[in-house]
């Protein structure tokens, strides 16, 4: 307990905030124990094409991402794919796309070809024979201050931000094979060491950044390294360039990191795992009310219906179920207050479109003014539910 508390970040999904950090927080300051340091209410992670069905056949199984996709792959998609202040989205599609595209491509490429020319070149043999030019200068630089860059990141938890540089790492080594071209060095007699010095650097900046994926992708950097026959680099030995043995050797049969994934086939194993079902359709729910006295169209005509917006929202004081809006229908405003403080918080109330009866002679709720009525349904619980319109309507638009 001495050792570990208080903690550095008390880590939370946001849709348990309040308890974390309202009454969490009380209890322990009533018994006297240190706060956290500080406290991550992370987002979401929802899915694409809105809420899962087993009927739609779009649900996403934890059990059936690690297994079509690999436990390092899932687990980059989900730390990769989570902003800092919204909520992400997972799709079949879009996780195909990052496997092919970052995985395959990016990462599992530049291994794999890197390994390969070291291989075909020298037999596998990697050293720095310090024949440098102008073009590694700026390559070194991403090098180091990818380190740097991923640290800040962390240290303000944008784990996406962090991982998103160590990617960067592995595109700048992708670039500088094409800027070095060594292929074209190997057709030359005078530049063996030049190439020598080129494959050097490569497997540093690999080294450097397999070191830095081991806590977002653990097996991944595990292989990596392995196939390079490099030791994982501590953080505090990133700050120089050129720590990987020279004469080391890679090994002569690269594995293939990640395989490239064809949707089609994904998307019918997945079908297959879990065939749609057909959904079982639930009765409406039927509420009769007692009908009031018929009325004329011209008893009707007479009141007045707008789409208004809120704009602003607070609770009345000392009273327990009214909100006090102001409400903006058309070029005006108006103070409106309605008895639906049990089931919106004015928080909730800003921002939404609603349906007012415009034309309500004013009356003073609870000692506040009130010039209108907004329109709710409720049920046969008692719950109540703002009426809204369909589409988008711009405030002040009739209802008619």
């Amino acid at each position: 307990y001495k050792k570990y508390w208080p903690a550095d970040v008390h880590l939370i999904g946001k849709d348990i905030l309040r308890f974390h950090t309202i009454y969490w927080p009380i209890m322990l300051m009533a018994l006297d124990v240190p706060l956290p340091k500080q406290i991550f209410g992370h987002p979401w992670l929802l899915q694409g094409d809105g809420k899962m069905s087993k009927s739609k056949g779009n649900v996403i199984y934890a059990d059936d991402l690690a297994n079509l996709f690999g436990v390092d792959a899932v687990r980059y998609f989900v730390l990769h794919e989570m902003p800092f202040e919204n909520d992400g989205t997972i799709t079949w599609e879009l996780m195909v796309e990052r496997m092919n595209s970052d995985l395959a491509n990016t990462l599992g490429n530049l291994v794999n070809r890197t390994i390969s020319m070291s291989n075909k070149y020298f037999d596998g043999v990697v050293s720095n024979k310090g024949v440098d030019e102008e073009v590694d200068d700026d390559f070194k630089k991403v090098i180091l201050d990818t380190p740097v860059k991923a640290a800040e990141k962390m240290d303000k938890l944008r784990v996406a931000d962090a991982i998103t540089e160590i990617f960067t790492l592995f595109k700048r080594c992708n670039k500088y094979i094409d800027e070095t071209m060594p292929w074209a060095l190997a057709k030359e007699e005078d530049k063996q060491d030049r190439l020598a010095t080129v494959l050097y650097n490569l497997i540093e900046g690999i080294t450097i950044g397999a070191s830095l994926l081991e806590p977002f992708m653990p097996e991944t950097s595990k292989k990596i390294l392995a196939q390079i026959n490099a030791q994982p680099r501590a953080f505090e030995d990133m700050t120089e360039f050129g720590k990987y043995p020279s004469d080391n050797k890679v090994t002569e049969k690269p594995e293939i990191l990640f395989a490239r994934l064809d949707l089609e086939e994904v998307l019918k194993k997945v079908e297959e795992l879990h065939p749609p079902v057909e959904e079982e359709k639930e009765e409406e729910d039927v509420i009769d009310i007692e009908a009031k006295p018929e009325i004329t169209f011209d008893d009707f005509g007479k009141m007045q219906f707008q789409v208004g917006e809120i704009i602003a929202c607070e609770e009345v004081k000392k009273s327990r179920k009214l909100l006090c809006s102001q409400v903006k229908i058309g070029s005006q405003v108006k103070q409106i207050v309605s008895g639906i403080k049990g089931h919106y918080t004015a928080e909730e109330m800003v921002g939404k479109k609603v349906m007012v009866l415009v034309n309500l002679k004013p009356a003073k709720l609870a000692g506040v003014l009130s010039e209108g009525m907004l329109l709710c349904a409720e049920d046969a619980e008692g719950n109540l539910a703002l009426m809204t319109p369909e589409k988008s309507m711009p405030a002040g638009a009739e209802i008619c």
